[in-house]
């Protein structure tokens, strides 16, 4: 028997044994990321209330329950992130979870030097090769560099995680491993609805043939996709891709050949999507899976050729500043990638950074361009970075325009029913 498996089975424990020996009171336990989270271990920790105080429980995008930002569990456990949903928005804006304004690809550099604490990393990987290495599959981002990080890490060893190419893990650098087998989160194709089709047809006009995507989830990145199938040689540099990017390479749009860093390579940090996406990512050696101190690192992503960068926003002011993470002063989100790679794509020769949203709220009450921002509000995209901004009803170019030119145009593409209005307060 090779020497790994026989550490393998060394390391080999039960669910309980492992979260006992791993976490002490007043650790930071950091959790694999999105549909990489390794659910089974993270429940675990409930049976050991009795023994554990002030444990806090780290990740990003939130897919599990995450029963820990709950009232009934403060004093034992709390959540702390970077990145707010769903599971998680209410506890961080009722003071029970704790929220840190961070860049995405700055996230595995304060794990490094220990401004964000890792003590004890709960991963999934796939099993392991034949050489003892095994794949963080669809959660490499911050994934990795917990790991690493960590004082102990502890992993699930799941046959269900994709095995991608990119990034490793070698039984040697694990403490213990638990080996469950269950389905992958999966998350549902978006509805796209007409106001999304119209956005999605905007943006494909500004897409050149042999360009490079950044795109994200939901039904806006989704509609885009729709209308790229006449395209040639698009590419994929981006922090997560889904299900819509496998169908354009199936149809032989996406190759990769044109992407100057990884050329042939879908690159990414993380993925997000169903079972189809996972299947595709698995042993596939054109799925390259890297850190997200890489993809996102605008010295980096900035060294592509044509890098389209499309994101979203929640309300952008007349002067052309984008909100893509509060609602007021309530956390909605996060910055994630969107500054990275707006900045990247505005490094790229041939680049263009694209912010698309339909142009109201709450069931068209509101309009989402606005004369000022929402009392409380914090800027994500600075005005001085900004460059095209899309709604449904067209494409307002900002960079170098003037602020009444700015204001000129952002308000041909907001609402009718608001734009009157919003001429107004410009005075205009």
């Amino acid at each position: 028997m090779a020497g790994w498996k026989n550490l393998y089975n060394e390391k080999k424990t039960d669910l309980r044994t492992a979260v006992e020996k791993s976490v002490r009171s007043g650790d930071q336990v950091v959790l694999g990321h999105c549909a990489g989270v390794p659910v089974a271990l993270t429940n675990e920790l409930k049976a050991h209330t009795d023994r554990l105080k002030d444990v806090r429980i780290f990740h990003m995008v939130p897919l599990h329950d995450c029963w820990y930002g709950a009232p009934e569990w403060e004093g034992h456990f709390r959540h702390t992130t970077i990145f707010t949903g769903g599971p998680t928005r209410d506890a961080v804006n009722a003071g029970r979870a704790d929220f840190i304004p961070c860049f995405f690809s700055e996230l595995p550099g304060r794990f490094r030097d220990g401004s964000i604490d890792c003590d004890a990393a709960f991963i999934m990987v796939s099993p392991p090769d034949k050489h003892g290495f095994m794949s963080f599959g669809v959660s490499v981002d911050y994934t990795m560099q917990a790991a690493q990080s960590a004082r102990v890490v502890v992993a699930e060893v799941n046959p269900k995680m994709p095995r991608t190419h990119g990034s490793t893990i070698h039984v040697s650098e694990i403490d213990f491993i638990v080996e469950t087998d269950y389905d992958l989160i999966e998350i549902p194709l978006p509805k796209i609805g007409e106001v999304e089709q119209k956005i999605g047809s905007f943006i494909a006009d500004l897409i050149p043939d042999r360009a490079t995507l950044q795109l994200g989830i939901g039904a806006i990145p989704d509609a885009v996709l729709h209308f790229l199938t006449d395209k040639k040689d698009l590419g994929i540099h981006t922090e997560m891709f889904s299900d819509g990017v496998v169908d354009l390479y199936e149809k032989g749009v996406v190759t990769n050949k044109y992407n100057n860093l990884n050329p042939g390579k879908f690159t990414a940090t993380f993925l997000m999507g169903t079972k189809r996406l996972y299947d595709f990512a698995d042993d596939n050696p054109a799925v390259l899976m890297k850190p997200v101190d890489y993809t996102n690192n605008i010295l980096v992503a900035g060294r592509l050729e044509n890098l389209i960068s499309i994101n979203s926003a929640l309300e952008v002011d007349l002067y052309g500043q984008v909100i893509a993470d509060m609602i007021g002063p309530k956390q909605f989100s996060a910055v994630g990638g969107q500054v990275d790679f707006v900045r990247a794509a505005m490094s790229s020769v041939g680049g263009k950074s694209i912010i698309a949203f339909p142009s109201t709220g709450k069931g068209g009450a509101v309009s989402r361009i606005t004369a000022r921002l929402k009392e409380g509000a914090c800027v994500t995209t600075s005005r001085h970075d900004v460059d095209y901004i899309v709604t449904e009803y067209g494409v307002a170019h900002l960079k170098g325009k003037s602020n009444s030119a700015r204001a000129e145009a952002l308000i041909r593409i907001a609402h009718p029913d608001f734009r009157e209005e919003l001429a107004a307060a410009f005075g205009k």
